[in-house]
């Protein structure tokens, strides 16, 4: 049996995003996160995301400046099982890359719970949909990682998802100033 994971950058003040969607408040990677990103992108299984995320990931991951950069996890996400929840975007042909890609229009809690039952799944971003697998009760680990800055707006992970109490289960602090924090629910 897999575990259903999400890792998410987050703002302080909790946003996965700004106003506009805009992500240029996130940190430059350097060695001390491409190494984490690494070794984090191991056993990751099926990823899973939302249209908007997908299409930043495809548009980075399979070209030859990710490979060179962040050989290990530009591997791990090119060569991964993805799924794409969106209700508007159409299905997509492999490329020479980026690969193994499935687009689903619906969230389905039992189709999810089967291939869980076989595989680890992992949620990469995607903020409404990590949103969606938390209040479905799906998620067993929620890792943040938390840049320090403070945006005052945009768009929050967590609004409207319902109460969850959740235990600290690991951490990590980068010398740039980031905050890595894993979660399980009680």
């Amino acid at each position: 049996m897999g575990i259903i994971t999400s890792f998410t950058v987050v703002s302080l003040d909790g946003y996965f995003a700004g106003p506009n969607g805009e992500i240029d408040w996130f940190k430059p990677a350097d060695e001390e996160d491409r190494l984490f990103s690494a070794e984090s992108s191991k056993g990751a299984g099926t990823l899973v995301f939302g249209r908007t995320t997908y299409e930043m990931m495809a548009s980075y991951w399979p070209t030859p400046d990710a490979i060179r950069s962040d050989p290990v996890t530009a591997g791990a996400l090119n060569n991964s099982k993805k799924i794409v929840f969106s209700k508007t975007m159409k299905p997509v042909r492999d490329g020479p890359v980026w690969k193994n890609v499935r687009v689903i229009n619906e969230i389905d809690p039992d189709s999810i719970l089967a291939l869980k039952e076989k595989e680890n799944i992992g949620i990469l971003g995607s903020g409404s949909i990590v949103r969606q697998f938390a209040n479905l009760g799906l998620i067993n680990e929620y890792g943040l990682l938390v840049v320090p800055v403070v945006l005052g707006a945009g768009k929050y992970l967590f609004r409207d998802t319902k109460k969850i109490d959740l235990n600290l289960t690991g951490s990590r602090i980068f010398k740039n100033g980031k905050v890595f924090l894993k979660y399980r629910p009680v």
